[in-house]
């Protein structure tokens, strides 16, 4: 069964528009010990809800998780860990953070108790009433 996963991304550094048109991507960039400790919990074919930052606030896109966790090639630092992730599609309706907030059902979720959090768990029935919230069916 897989794990489901908040990853989230400025809209100006690297916009899920961005990772459609590549297809694929290192999930780099993280160096937050929690967020890390999260990344290396991933496995190959988790799924991942990507949350624009910023000015938008909105989870936006479905994704992937396509590799385990391994050691970041671009940093000498062993302790830093990435995954690669690779775009399902863009969900049908935006979910905005203040959606989300105003969901009791989501008043133990990482991203509306630690929202600088930059990968965050999402518990199975979580997950589900995001997707739903998003147009998912």
């Amino acid at each position: 069964m897989p794990n489901y996963w908040i990853l989230k991304t400025d809209s100006d550094t690297y916009a899920f528009d961005q990772l459609e048109r590549e297809r694929r991507t290192v999930w780099d960039g993280v160096s937050n010990a929690l967020a890390l400790k999260h990344i290396r919990a991933m496995s190959k074919g988790d799924r991942a809800l990507i949350y624009h930052s910023g000015d938008d606030r909105a989870l936006v896109g479905l994704a992937k998780i396509v590799s385990d966790p391994y050691a970041d090639p671009q940093r000498k630092d062993p302790k830093l860990i990435v995954v690669d992730v690779e775009a399902e599609r863009p969900l049908p309706s935006p979910v905005s953070l203040a959606a989300v907030k105003a969901d009791p059902a989501f008043a133990d979720l990482g991203l509306v108790r630690l929202s600088r959090l930059s990968v965050i768990p999402v518990p199975p029935t979580h997950w589900t009433r995001l997707l739903a919230l998003g147009g998912v069916r």
